[in-house]
């Protein structure tokens, strides 16, 4: 069975008792593309998926950097469902953040957690139901949402809005769930279709948007799930792309196309806004890692070697720590050397100096340092 995307037609509604639900229509099948726009948004994309991926692989101590890319795309697709948590905030250790931004701060630190297992899992696992189960569980634990079934198939009706009887939009009914998520997971991996994959990712995220599987947290993870798609898919090796800066950028936009999928069948407006967030997204992160390479350049040929001989070797290794964990404090640089306290406060004051790192807090004690010309890179 074949679908002409220009001829979608996502669905319908489904009466229930008070209200209306809406039965997505099924996405595994034979999908034909002919629009030249979404033909060429596709090449771009993937030609800048290529260089990134590129980029990912051939820069030395690579996974230094990708610590930061994933707390970017954890910060900022946190953010869309409502989180605080600033990207500065999500480097600093629990003990440093402010009570009362603690909740934000710990779904993102959730969601770091889930992208990490995610990947791993996906060394063992394929791109499943399973899987999404078991990273859904981890966004969830011990914040917003720990009540609504965690890592488990919702079993009763959700809604977006603010009520279900003046709900912007009623997900199907949970009856539906199972079949439609099983739907899901084969048209991810029906090698008897033939749709690319970049396509392919755009129309699953959508009807996962749609069928809205989860109690909660179906926003983060179907998110994740694009990451996680192009890692599984072999298109990346590693989580270099943050997709939701885009989704953040254009919020409005992200959901109103979601949105005139279902009410207006226009799923070929959804699929070039996602293929153009990519292109533009790829294109990003290709120039985050060429500046991740101009300051290290720079720092290791100019700043760097005004140390004296001895303390060269103390330099080097912060300098190296600093590209996983950008913010320190005197403790933190202390233990990391073996050294005494007045020894790495010396290395963090000179550190400052060369304006490699910045005091954050104004505070005498417990003082934190930010390498910021680094963060910056990831935040403008």
């Amino acid at each position: 069975m074949s679908q002409d995307i220009e001829n979608f037609t996502a669905g319908s509604y489904e009466q229930q008792y008070q209200y209306k639900s809406f039965l997505p229509n099924i996405i595994n099948l034979q999908w034909k593309i002919s629009d030249p726009e979404v033909l060429t948004l596709m090449d771009d994309a993937n030609r800048l998926l290529g260089e990134l991926n590129a980029f990912s692989q051939l820069i030395p101590n690579v996974d230094f950097f990708i610590r930061m890319h994933i707390a970017k795309e954890a910060t900022t697709s946190s953010r869309i469902e409502g989180t605080r948590t600033n990207m500065e905030e999500a480097l600093i250790d629990e003990k440093d953040i402010n009570p009362e931004s603690r909740d934000d701060w710990q779904e993102v630190q959730n969601y770091i957690q889930a992208i990490n297992f995610a990947i791993k899992e996906l060394e063992r696992l394929p791109l499943s139901n399973r899987l999404f189960k078991e990273t859904h569980k981890i966004l969830l634990q011990g914040v917003r949402g720990k009540h609504k079934q965690p890592g488990e198939f919702r079993v009763s009706q959700n809604w977006i809005g603010l009520s279900l009887k003046n709900a912007t939009f009623v997900p199907p009914h949970h009856e539906h769930v199972v079949d439609l998520m099983s739907d899901l997971e084969m048209f991810l991996h029906n090698e008897e279709i033939h749709v690319p994959h970049l396509i392919k990712i755009a129309i699953v995220h959508y009807q996962f948007e749609t069928i809205h599987p989860f109690l909660d947290g179906n926003g983060r993870l179907g998110r994740l799930l694009i990451i996680l798609y192009l890692i599984g898919f072999k298109l990346l090796a590693k989580p270099a792309l943050y997709i939701s800066d885009f989704f953040e950028r254009h919020k409005a936009e992200y959901y109103d196309h979601l949105m005139a999928v279902r009410t207006n069948n226009k799923m070929i407006a959804w699929v070039k806004f996602f293929l153009f967030g990519l292109r533009e997204t790829a294109a990003k992160s290709i120039e985050v890692f060429k500046s991740i390479l101009v300051l290290k350049e720079q720092i290791e040929k100019e700043r760097i070697p005004t140390f004296h001989a001895r303390r060269q070797e103390n330099a080097q290794k912060l300098i190296a720590y600093l590209y996983q964990r950008p913010i320190v404090t005197i403790k933190l640089v202390s233990e990391l050397l073996g050294t005494q306290a007045n020894t790495a406060s010396k290395l963090v004051a000179d550190f400052s100096k060369l304006g490699i790192l910045r005091e954050l807090t104004g505070r005498r004690r417990n003082r934190l340092f930010i390498f910021d010309e680094y963060t910056r890179i990831f935040i403008e």
